[in-house]
């Protein structure tokens, strides 16, 4: 029997403005089990980016329940959700966000300075990772000399190295060509048959195919939670070890 690892119940978000209260996301509720492949979707203003900041513990909703992973959410302080945060999600976004200035494998592994491990350990971890996105030769190479394909399988190595249950990916190829942002989706299909929650947001509907369940947003509101019945994920947890 699958584990939800997210549970929002009667969830809203409203922003103060010079004109008033403004709504952007109204009685939300989603269940979302262990090796789901969620693809978020909605037309600008719908309300997607502010529930994927909220999922990412990046937001707090005004009103509602979000349990991750067991914890409920919206009664942790501010060092309680950096801890879920960092321990159970991995993000992606559209624009990559490397270093410019620091080779790929301490990109990759920018997420496990501040832990326990060795340099070396880490060097380890993150060159594993490397390897495991098809960039085991480019260790030592800076985001400018890869193309951008490249770039964002080392955003989804770096995502990787806590060994998290979810991730989230925020237009992972909007700013790739279609040969390219192929590629990256199979990556992502790859990652979520060895038992990695994938969630994503994109407005294509050939990139939202590759997910097994389509979620859409219409003025702060799901207005569709459909699911391929025949897309099956293994139960498996991905380990960089």
């Amino acid at each position: 029997m699958s584990k939800n690892v997210i549970d929002i119940k009667g969830l809203y978000k409203n922003y103060n403005t010079a004109a008033g209260v403004f709504p952007v996301l109204k009685d939300v509720n989603l269940k979302v089990d262990e090796g789901d492949y969620l693809a978020i979707m909605g037309p600008s203003g719908s309300g997607k980016s502010t529930f994927m900041n909220i999922l990412g513990c990046l937001d707090l909703p005004t009103q509602g329940e979000y349990f991750l992973d067991g914890e409920h959410v919206t009664q942790l302080n501010g060092n309680q959700l950096a801890h879920l945060r960092n321990k159970t999600i991995g993000f992606v976004f559209q624009g990559f966000n490397l270093l410019s200035r620091s080779s790929l494998l301490e990109n990759v592994g920018l997420p496990l300075v501040y832990s326990s491990q060795t340099k070396e350990d880490r060097n380890k971890k993150s060159q594993n990772l490397l390897e495991k996105v098809g960039l085991g030769q480019y260790l030592h190479s800076r985001p400018n000399q890869i193309s951008g394909g490249q770039q964002q399988r080392v955003a989804i190595a770096r995502a990787l190295v806590n060994e998290p249950r979810i991730i989230l990916a925020d237009e992972p190829t909007g700013n790739l060509d279609s040969k390219t942002s192929e590629e990256i989706m199979n990556l992502f299909d790859s990652l979520n048959q060895e038992g990695i929650t994938i969630i994503l947001v994109t407005h294509e509907n050939d990139i939202a195919a590759h997910a097994s369940r389509q979620v859409r947003f219409l003025d702060g509101r799901i207005v569709e939670d459909s699911r391929h019945k025949e897309f099956k994920v293994k139960s498996k947890k991905v380990s960089a070890e």
